[in-house]
């Protein structure tokens, strides 16, 4: 049980840190295009991009497969722009239009839990199983994405519901403050 709680905890900070703010920026990008009513929608949302994230741990801490870090961690920023300009070509924010986000988390979740693979790996024991360790991380991390969709969705309901700011506005600004940093992190993640 003791396992299972420290990869809790573990999955939560890989979500709720500053040395986050990479996965932070890909929720909110990913999130910017629902409010508070589409709420069922963004669970199912993060939900794929945590099986996602899952499927690549489990199979790079087993060795199936193995990626250079430094183009990983390039990746991951391009996920992020990926996604935040992919919220500039979204019409009126119905279901229908918003379906290619589940695949967008999905593979883009595969790249990301790329990115944690390596230190999954150091932290197993050589003769213990993913199973529990990956179960408790996944939890936690799961958490941690619904906290940060939680809190967008608040603002979102603030602004864009009760102070009636165009949703668009709302959109496009979290989207453009997405691109920037990410487009920093490309610059400073640059694989040499």
């Amino acid at each position: 049980m003791n396992d299972v709680v420290f990869y809790l905890e573990t999955g939560w900070h890989h979500i709720i840190s500053w040395n986050a703010l990479d996965h932070i920026l890909f929720i909110i990008a990913l999130a910017a295009i629902y409010l508070v009513q589409d709420w069922r929608q963004v669970l199912v949302l993060i939900t794929a991009f945590t099986i996602g994230h899952s499927l690549t741990l489990a199979l790079s801490v087993n060795d199936v497969i193995r990626f250079n870090e430094k183009w990983v961690e390039f990746l991951i920023p391009c996920t992020i722009l990926a996604t935040a300009i992919f919220n500039f070509f979204v019409k009126g924010y119905r279901p229908k239009s918003l379906r290619v986000n589940y695949f967008l988390a999905l593979f883009f979740g595969l790249i990301h839990g790329m990115g944690f693979a390596n230190a999954i790996r150091f932290m197993l024991a050589s003769n213990q199983s993913i199973g529990w360790p990956l179960l408790g991380f996944n939890i936690g991390l799961e958490v941690g994405q619904i906290t940060v969709v939680s809190v967008i969705l608040l603002i979102s309901y603030i602004l864009v519901t009760r102070l009636k700011l165009e949703r668009k506005w709302w959109v496009w600004g979290l989207s453009i403050l997405a691109i920037i940093i990410s487009a920093n992190m490309l610059i400073e993640r640059w694989p040499k």
